[in-house]
């Protein structure tokens, strides 16, 4: 499959940093096209930096500079915020929805879709963005439908859904993938996402030198 036009659908600024930066940076470096949809600015998010240096009011322009800066070290160039709730996507109406990631279909064409597995992915929004990006996916027509490669990190994952089929070596690509980590300022020091301590590449590459998809079965 000709991976040279991939779209992106995650829900929420650094969805992008630890799963799929390295990837994307693989893809972005072999010649391909990457929009990345990002659903909402996670403005309803807890971390504010460490010491804080954001508010509840400025938190939404800071998420949304911190992703700008992300989508950069990886190499991405068609960002699209696309406006939805923070930690509202579950509720949102469906059609609204299937809607705005419809259109994205019918502009780019995407040759891959990269997004979260529905029911797999822990966070409410995360499930709630994986399952409209498979439902609007599916009422394409079979032979127009492109590949749908998904992040899942459920517990007991693989009982349900098996191992991943798709594991990519991003090595070669951990200096875009820890710049795009870090241009999170806001989530990133959080001691429970990276630690406390700085990691030394023997580290980084055990930890982050992998990422791993679950293509979505339609059938």
């Amino acid at each position: 499959m000709d991976n040279n036009n991939i779209l992106v659908v995650l829900p929420h600024p650094d969805d992008e940093a630890f799963g799929v930066a390295g990837t994307l940076a693989m893809h972005v470096q072999n010649g391909a096209h990457v929009t990345y949809a990002c659903l909402t600015l996670g403005e309803m998010g807890r971390n504010m930096g460490i010491p804080p240096f954001a508010n509840r009011v400025t938190l939404p322009e800071i998420r949304k500079k911190e992703l700008e800066a992300s989508c950069r070290a990886i190499g991405i160039k068609d960002l699209r915020i696309m406006g939805f709730h923070d930690k509202m996507i579950e509720f949102e109406e469906q059609d609204l929805l299937d809607e705005r990631i419809d259109a994205l279909l019918k502009e780019l064409r995407p040759s891959l879709i990269l997004t979260f597995y529905p029911g797999y992915s822990v966070h409410p929004d995360h499930d709630a963005c994986g399952e409209a990006v498979v439902r609007t996916v599916g009422r394409l027509p079979e032979q127009e439908r492109p590949p749908v490669h998904c992040i899942a990190f459920a517990k007991d994952l693989e009982q349900a859904i098996g191992r991943p089929d798709i594991i990519n070596d991003v090595r070669d690509f951990l200096k875009q993938k820890m710049a795009s980590i870090e241009a999170h300022r806001s989530q990133y020091q959080a001691a429970e996402l990276v630690g406390s301590t700085k990691l030394k590449p023997k580290e980084i590459q055990e930890r982050f030198g992998t990422e791993c998809f679950w293509s979505y079965p339609f059938n």
